[in-house]
């Protein structure tokens, strides 16, 4: 059986307006890439017909990838949260322990992630090493990059 896919609200209409806009713009355009591509005769080389085929499979897979998230979705509403703790919607201050650098993350489902926007995916390795930590304590992040110590500076919902 598969699992929940935590992810807020936003996140959700997010997916939900992609699987829209695959189905109602993206595949009828598809769908006149093939019929033109049928028009031009032998379709046994015919490669044009073969690129829209491949298109085409390339976009069912994306509709089903999108409605298999979608039927999975732990839609959580994070402006129901509060806690002293690190937990899914948690807006995270933390101080590198060796540069004292600080850095503020929000902990979102991990279609929503983007660095730019400072939002982590639930199962990224600073959101894992993150979740049930409150401020004061230190903690422990494995990265590609090796071993990082940081100390949570503060915690909130917002």
């Amino acid at each position: 059986m598969a699992e929940n896919v935590p992810m807020t609200a936003a996140g959700h209409a997010a997916l939900k307006e992609k699987l829209r806009l695959l189905k109602t713009v993206e595949r009828p355009r598809t769908i006149l890439m093939l019929a033109e591509a049928r028009s031009h005769g032998d379709l046994s080389e015919n490669a044009e017909y073969d690129a829209a085929r491949d298109k085409q499979g390339f976009l069912e897979a994306q509709i089903a990838d999108v409605e298999a998230r979608l039927s999975r979705a732990q839609v959580i509403d994070t402006s129901k949260l509060s806690g002293d703790r690190v937990v899914f919607g948690a807006t995270v201050t933390i101080e590198d322990s060796a540069t004292e650098e600080k850095q503020t993350w929000t902990i979102v489902g991990d279609d929503e992630s983007s660095l730019p926007d400072r939002k982590i995916g639930i199962s990224s390795p600073i959101a894992r090493a993150l979740l049930g930590k409150k401020a004061g304590e230190d903690v422990e992040i494995r990265t590609p990059k090796g071993v990082k110590e940081a100390t949570v500076l503060k915690v909130e919902f917002l």
